[in-house]
């Protein structure tokens, strides 16, 4: 038997026996997405519920599923810190249970090593190969660099899991103790994009040329985007995330990766959502690779993919193009995620397009989403002087280089019109006409 089966077989234990090891006042890091280790959370809240720690700072950025964590009953022995608001824990943030960490998602794993170093880390990977290194799956981008950066390692082993290739894997030397389990991941199907999803997604496509590399997010628009693009050619992708509908572009043809200029026929990611479809796709598939944030989501190195096309959303865009995505008002949504590392990436690439989408409308077509100014209080996520594109179901409009008349004029061109002559008063008040 090798050292490392040696190892592996040593240090094999229960959730409730690894999680011993987590202390009062320690800063653990749970995995995120679709892979969090739910045997252990549920072994560390039954810990934290019979009183035995007390203090314990969770950090994570986006997590799939039941949030039992942040529970009421919890405060004082579990604390969530997150660096993105997600929907399981957005009510605990306003409530003032749960912490709100804003941060680039290139800059994540820099945390780890300066500001918020790490006790313990939390993961969840495939079982090892034969050289006694698992992968790290469907969630690579910020659990290698919080494996990396934290003193102890205790990892959920699912049979389940992806073995994703790239720079995806950990020895088994490096774990302190391994916890076998056996269940599905949890799933993310693709929605039937809207009417409106589907003209805005018609916009952006017609801004795609054959051959440029993409980043897609997931929702409404990024799916209907996917939709339009079946008659394009050699498409590649560079993205923190993608989903399932990249896996039928591919098997139509139409993603090669053959033209892009930095990893040509490999698409680049930090992690996926989506279903079983993806994570058999993404099995052992040498076509993709994983790396962590600091990496695909640097802009130096998004910028070397020729005719980068970044496509991200917003929650409003005021008439001098400055751009709120995490945030309404004061109150905080969500966050900054890659948004504003791909909108630069883009920008500085050859050929590319950095594009925000929207529908004109929220509410039911009651409020604009182009506005005169942010609300009171919103975050400006990304700036007047990183916007080029908008994009909404009326059109296109081009800000970069444009005066804040022209910006004005375009944006209310794109707005919806039963709000076009409100938003032309206010520009005319505010100076912008």
């Amino acid at each position: 038997m090798a050292y490392w089966e040696r190892t592996y077989h040593q240090r094999m234990t229960t959730a409730e026996e690894a999680v011993q090891r987590i202390q009062s006042g320690q800063r653990v890091f749970l995995t995120g997405n679709c892979s969090v280790p739910q045997q252990v959370l549920k072994a560390l809240v039954q810990r934290a519920r019979a009183g035995d720690i007390e203090n314990v700072e969770i950090v994570q950025v986006l997590t799939v599923g039941d949030a039992d964590y942040v529970s009421p009953d919890l405060e004082g022995r579990l604390r969530v810190n997150t660096l993105f608001i997600s929907a399981n824990v957005r009510r605990a943030v306003h409530e003032g249970r749960a912490d709100f960490t804003p941060v680039f998602l290139s800059e994540v794993p820099g945390l780890f090593r300066r500001e918020l170093p790490l006790d313990v880390a939390l993961i969840h990977v495939s079982p090892p190969d034969e050289h006694g290194f698992c992968s790290f799956g469907v969630e690579v981008g910020i659990t290698k660099p919080a494996a990396e950066a934290a003193r102890v390692i205790i990892a959920e082993v699912n049979d389940r899991m992806p073995r994703t290739l790239g720079d995806s894997f950990i020895h088994v030397s490096k774990i302190d103790a391994f916890v076998p389990v056996s269940y599905p991941l949890p799933e993310l199907p693709q929605g039937q994009p809207g009417e409106v999803q589907m003209r805005i997604a018609q916009h952006i496509a017609d801004l795609i040329p054959d051959g440029a590399t993409l980043q897609l997010g997931i929702g409404g628009i990024p799916d209907a985007v996917l939709y339009y693009l079946k008659d394009k050619r050699d498409l590649g992708i560079h993205t923190e995330l993608f989903s399932d509908g990249v896996v039928e572009l591919v098997e139509q043809g139409v993603i090669t990766n053959e033209r892009k200029t930095l990893h040509r026929g490999k698409i680049i990611a930090g992690f996926v959502l989506g279903t079983q479809r993806l994570y058999d796709f993404i099995d052992n598939n040498a076509m993709v690779e994983f790396h962590p944030t600091d990496y695909v989501n640097d802009p130096f190195v998004i910028a070397q993919n020729d005719n980068m096309v970044a496509i991200n959303s917003a929650i409003e865009v005021d008439l001098t193009g400055q751009v709120c995505a995490d945030s309404i008002g004061p109150k905080f949504y969500s966050g900054v995620g890659g948004q504003v590392d791909f909108i630069r990436g883009a920008a500085r690439s050859k050929g590319g397009k950095p594009i925000i989408a929207l529908p004109s409308t929220a509410k039911g077509g009651t409020i604009s989403r182009i506005v005169a100014t942010l609300k009171p209080g919103a975050g400006v996520t990304t700036t007047r002087n990183d916007v080029h594109y908008v994009v909404t179901e009326y059109g296109v409009a081009y800000l970069h280089g444009k005066t804040i008349l022209q910006r004005a004029e375009a944006l209310i061109g794109i707005a919806h019109p039963d709000f076009r002559a409100d938003l032309r008063r206010e520009a005319r008040r505010l100076g912008f006409l």
